[in-house]
Order: structure tokens, then sequence, then C-alpha cells
């Protein structure tokens, strides 16, 4: 089977498995996620909205169109990585998903990433970012190069603000920006280095 039929297999398992009943009553559909199955970044928030819930897609709204647009500073793509979320369902009112909504969906998470097996792992915003990284300050931690191990993997993950931030504070752009083209230089070096 190959890497896209698994992560259907997947999605179809979190349905079938009723994961997380009380989200998944009041959205309107599992987001999964989207872009390359054999990406070597993949890039994980936290929770799906209003329009990603309507469209069955990660990263559509305001936020999104701020993704799209450090992609391709970055000289990627959507279709070149892969964007998911920790959790697939929207929380009610974008409320911040609770921790065991997080819990519930991990395991299905990693095995997502076990999956596509990228380089690197960028977290977009401190739920996803401290999801791996239990002590991470974000502000602290942002766009700095971590190593973190999963059963017998090991990733190179670098967490940063979500892309939320800089449409709620102009000032936080910029930093997004240089953190985003940072760590798609880091993933290039990485991908080359391993052949």
């Amino acid at each position: 089977m190959g890497a896209i039929e698994q992560l259907d297999s997947l999605a179809k398992e979190i349905v079938d498995q009723n994961t997380c009943p009380d989200l998944a009553s009041s959205a309107t559909q599992l987001v999964m996620g989207e872009g390359s199955a054999q990406a070597e970044i993949v890039l994980i928030g936290e929770a799906p909205g209003k329009n990603e819930d309507i469209q069955g897609r990660p990263f559509v709204g305001a936020a999104g169109r701020f993704l799209d647009e450090m992609l391709e500073a970055a000289g990627l793509s959507r279709q070149n990585v892969y964007i998911t979320n920790i959790v697939k369902y929207r929380p009610p009112d974008n409320r911040d998903p609770l921790p065991e909504e997080k819990a519930a969906f991990w395991p299905y998470l990693m095995r997502q990433i076990e999956i596509i097996s990228p380089k690197v792992i960028i977290t977009l915003g401190r739920h996803s970012g401290a999801a791996f990284l239990p002590d991470l300050r974000i502000s602290r931690d942002h766009g700095r190069l971590h190593t973190v191990r999963y059963h017998q993997h090991e990733y190179l993950l670098i967490p940063l603000y979500h892309p939320a931030a800089a449409l709620y504070n102009g000032s936080m752009r910029q930093v997004l920006v240089d953190d985003f083209l940072r760590a798609a230089e880091v993933a290039r070096k990485a991908t080359s280095f391993s052949g």
C-alpha cells in the first residue's frame, strides 16, 4: 500500500474508531491534511478553524493565506510539503483543543508522520510545538532547531509562531517570515545531506 492509500486508510480509521465523538459531532468533517505524501517537510498546526471545517482542508483562512505567502517566499508550495493539525476536527467556537483531545489524536498524528517520513517537522503555534517539546516557550524557542525521537524515528523539529500571530500583531510578521525562511533552509540542507 502506497503512502496516499495509507493516509486515506488512517483517516477512515479515525472516523471508524469514533475518535473524539463530541468534536466529531459538532464538526462538519474530518480535516486530515493535504500536500505531498512524500514531503520532506511536514507543517503541523493545532486544529481546524471554521474555514478549514467547511472546506475540509488545513490552513485555508487568513492565516492560511499568510502561510501560503511564506511557503512561496521560501520557494515551496502546498504541493511539495504536507500540512496537517494535531486535532483533526474543529473545536466548537474555535476554542483551544482540550488536552484529552490532543492526546486522542496524537497516535494518529505520529502514524501520519511515520507514513510521510519527513526530514523536518515545523510546528505552527505553541500548542503543536508543546506537543513535541513539553517545556517549550514559543517566545524563546521559535525558529530554533531541535531533535525529537518517537519510537525508532528521529526528526528535526522547528517550532514557529502560528501564522495567525502575525494577523493579530503586525510586528510579528517579519519574525515569522524570517523564521520560516531559516526553517526552509534547514530542511533543504537536511534533505541534501541525506542523499
